[in-house]
C-alpha cells in the first residue's frame, strides 16, 4: 500500500502501459483517474479495476479538455497528487517521405500534449500546496536516432528534455518530475509499429517485432507490467530525493 491515500490521473490508460499502470497503482491503495480520448474504452476498464478507478475523458491536444480533466480529479478525489504522462502515438517513414502533417500530429499528441499536461497537474499541485509526483514516459528511442523513426525519436528525446527542466524547476514545489524510458513493449502500439516497419522494410507482418524480441539482452520483448514497478516507486515517498531523472527499463538495451 505504498500508495495509499493518494490521487493519481493517468494519460491514455484505457489500455497498455497505462492500464498495467492503473491497475498496479489500484493494488498500492490509490484512486486512479483512467484519462483517455477513447471514453467508453476508459470506463471499461475503470470498471474492471474496482471503486478505485474512475474514468475521465481528456484529449492531450485540447487545452480545455487537458484542464477539465483536472478540475474532475479534483472535484473527485479532492486534489491531484501523481500524474503519469503516458498517452503517446507513432509514425515512421524515411526522412525524404516524412509529411508535415505527421510531424505535426506527433509533436501534438507527444510534447505539447506531455508539456501541457504536466503544467495543468503542476498548478494544481502548487495551489494545494503538498507537493506532488509526475511521471512522464519517454523511450529509448529518444536516446539516440533510428533511421525511419526521425520524428518519433525527437519527441521522446524532448520528453527527456522536458523532464530535466520540468524537475528542477517544480521541485522547489516539491513536486518531483521523473520520467521512465522503455525499450520494446509488447502492446497494441508496437502492433502498428510492426505493420509500419514491415511495409518500408518489404518484412512480413510479425518479423520485426520476433526480430526486436530476440534483441534485447534479456531475451524478449517487455510487457506493460514489467514497467509498473518504476512507475509505483517513483509515485511513492521512496523517490522523494529524485528529481529530473529518466529511467531506462529495457531489459538491457541502452545504458546510461
Amino acid at each position: 500500500m505504498r500508495l495509499k491515500g493518494k490521487s493519481a490521473l493517468i494519460t491514455g490508460s484505457a489500455r497498455g502501459i497505462g492500464k498495467a499502470f492503473a491497475e498496479a497503482y489500484a493494488r498500492e491503495g490509490a484512486t486512479v483517474a483512467i484519462a483517455d480520448i477513447d471514453l467508453e474504452a476508459a470506463q471499461t476498464t475503470a470498471k474492471a479495476i474496482g471503486s478505485a478507478a474512475y474514468a475521465v475523458q481528456l484529449d492531450v491536444t485540447d487545452q480545455s479538455s487537458i484542464e477539465a480533466a483536472v478540475k474532475a480529479v479534483e472535484a473527485k478525489a479532492g486534489g491531484l497528487d501523481v500524474l503519469v504522462n503516458n498517452a503517446a502515438i507513432f509514425d515512421l517513414a524515411p526522412i525524404v517521405e516524412i509529411s508535415r502533417a505527421s510531424y505535426e500530429k506527433l509533436f501534438s499528441v507527444n510534447v505539447a500534449g506531455t508539456l501541457f499536461m504536466l503544467q495543468a497537474a503542476a498548478r494544481s499541485m502548487i495551489a494545494r500546496g503538498k507537493g506532488g509526483r509526475i511521471i512522464n514516459m519517454a523511450s529509448q528511442a529518444g536516446r539516440r536516432g533510428e533511421p525511419l523513426v526521425a520524428v518519433y525519436c525527437a519527441t521522446k528525446a524532448a520528453v527527456i528534455s522536458l523532464t530535466q527542466s520540468a524537475g528542477l524547476d517544480l521541485i522547489k514545489h516539491r513536486i518531483n518530475v521523473n520520467g521512465i524510458a522503455p525499450g520494446v513493449v509488447d502492446s497494441d502500439m508496437w502492433d502498428q509499429v510492426d505493420a509500419l516497419f514491415a511495409k518500408y522494410e518489404n518484412r512480413p507482418k510479425g518479423e520485426k517485432k520476433r526480430l526486436v524480441g530476440e534483441g534485447v539482452p534479456y531475451g524478449r520483448m517487455g510487457k506493460p507490467e514489467d514497467l509498473a514497478g518504476m512507475a509505483v516507486f517513483l509515485a511513492s515517498d521512496e523517490a522523494e530525493y529524485i528529481v529530473a531523472q529518466t529511467y531506462n527499463v529495457d531489459g538491457g538495451q541502452w545504458m546510461s
